[in-house]
């Protein structure tokens, strides 16, 4: 989530300043509280695949992108959920490697 920059025009008192204050930082909390509960809708960089080729956003070497459509893949005995992306070279898009956690299966 990019955080905007905030309008708070000129208020006439402190309580209009107040209320200006809880309009920008609504929505900063709502995200801090969702990422402190772990939820993955609340990561503003979870996609369903690496960056493409066609990416115009640089990417430094060890970032990560969060799978947000984790499912369970492979043979038996070798299942595997793909939990993202991390990035081993620098780039638009840069160089992507799937980051696999095993289930056991």
């Amino acid at each position: 989530m990019r955080v905007r920059s905030p309008d708070l025009g000129q208020p006439g008192n402190i309580a209009t300043l107040v209320a200006a204050l809880r309009r920008c930082m609504e929505p900063i909390v709502n995200q801090l509280n969702a990422l402190s509960d772990g939820q993955a809708s609340a990561v503003n960089n979870a996609a369903t695949a690496p960056p493409s080729a066609t990416s115009v956003t640089p990417y430094a070497r060890g970032d990560f992108i969060k799978n947000s459509a984790p499912a369970e893949l492979g043979n038996a005995g070798s299942r595997y959920i793909v939990i993202g992306w991390i990035c081993i070279e620098a780039g638009k898009p840069g160089q992507w490697r799937e980051c696999r956690c095993l289930t056991g299966n």
